[in-house]
């Protein structure tokens, strides 16, 4: 009987281990779901994916407006990018302008090429898509530019910008008044064709005779030639940034000019008798240039060896030539300039 009750027992205990071995190991039905927890706090709103967009790409046709009158810009129209090579390229080229400006293209490297070129644009002369917020609108250059074939720097504000390939550039030998005779070799002898910043300042020309101290009125204008380029004109013919002063119907744009000049009519008479009589000397400078041997027909130097006067005196009709503005840069000093440059051919 003791061993039939101790078997049990042993028996029982068995039982009552396996049970608890298998609660251990399985899980039991679930239970009543409990009440929902208190809401977390709301995160921040994300950015809709245009918002950074519409800051130039919206519905004000702004931009449409400046991309008209940039199609009918010389930049547009006139950049020459075919001229993609070496030191031509930083202002012929958008990507040569901006590579000279952040270190990516170096001019003077042998073989020097801006592949698939881009005349200046937006991205030219903006910071166009660098943060996607209007500080994208900054200029890419700013502060006071060195002014080749001299020693001077100057500071046109954002003009900067313009002068910093609308200037002159570097001759050699550069007559001295008073010097050596010059030996010119090349048919390229020239300051080469912007030469705006150089008559607006007169630097970088060679002064020749007396009379040259001449303060221009322009010269204090702010911002120099976005002030007067970039007024606002004629739908896409002048002004803004066609960058042009006359409309297809050879109107001045006097925007920016009826600050001072309050009479239009007295300012376009006044601005189209100074154009006429500085072409007139300068086709008189052109004449005796020819007669002296040292301007070819083509526009051209004649290689050869002529006097520092001479030679400066072919060096500053090129340079007004190629100014475009027939003196309104810098009236006084360019009347006299070539006035100046044709007594000295006359010597």
């Amino acid at each position: 009987m003791k061993t039939q009750t101790f078997f049990g027992w042993m028996f029982s205990l068995a039982i009552l281990f396996s049970l608890s071995l298998s609660s251990c190991t399985k899980e039991g039905p679930a239970g009543i779901a409990g009440k929902d927890g208190k809401d977390g706090e709301d995160g921040i709103d994300g950015q809709d994916g245009t918002a950074t967009c519409i800051t130039c790409h919206n519905n004000t046709q702004s931009l449409s407006v400046r991309t008209m009158q940039w199609e009918n810009s010389m930049h547009a129209t006139g950049g020459h990018i075919s001229h993609n090579t070496g030191e031509c390229a930083v202002c012929h080229t958008s990507q040569g302008y901006r590579g000279f400006l952040n270190g990516t293209y170096d001019p003077l490297a042998s073989g020097a090429k801006i592949a698939s070129p881009n005349p200046p644009n937006c991205y030219t002369c903006h910071k166009i898509h660098d943060t996607y917020t209007t500080a994208d609108l900054e200029l890419t250059k700013s502060g006071a530019i060195a002014l080749f074939n001299t020693s001077e720097s100057v500071d046109f504000g954002k003009g900067s910008l313009c002068a910093s390939c609308h200037q002159g550039r570097t001759i050699n030998p550069f007559p001295v008044i008073g010097g050596p005779d010059v030996t010119i070799t090349s048919p390229y002898y020239t300051l080469h064709h912007g030469t705006q910043a150089n008559l607006v300042t007169g630097l970088g020309l060679v002064n020749i005779g007396e009379g040259l101290a001449i303060n221009n009125p322009h010269g204090s204008i702010t911002d120099q030639c976005v002030s007067c380029h970039m007024a606002p004109g004629t739908g896409a013919e002048s002004g803004g940034h066609t960058m042009k002063m006359r409309n297809a119907s050879n109107g001045l744009n006097t925007a920016s000019c009826i600050g001072c000049h309050t009479n239009a009519s007295t300012l376009n008479t006044n601005v189209n008798n100074l154009q006429a009589q500085v072409s007139g000397l300068l086709e008189d400078l052109r004449v005796k240039l020819e007669d002296k041997g040292i301007l070819a027909p083509n526009g051209n130097p004649k290689p050869g060896t002529y006097s520092p006067a001479l030679t400066g005196a072919f060096l500053n009709y090129k340079a007004i030539s190629e100014d475009g503005s027939r003196g309104v840069h810098n009236p006084g000093f360019t009347v006299k300039l070539l006035q100046n440059s044709i007594a000295a051919v006359n010597d």
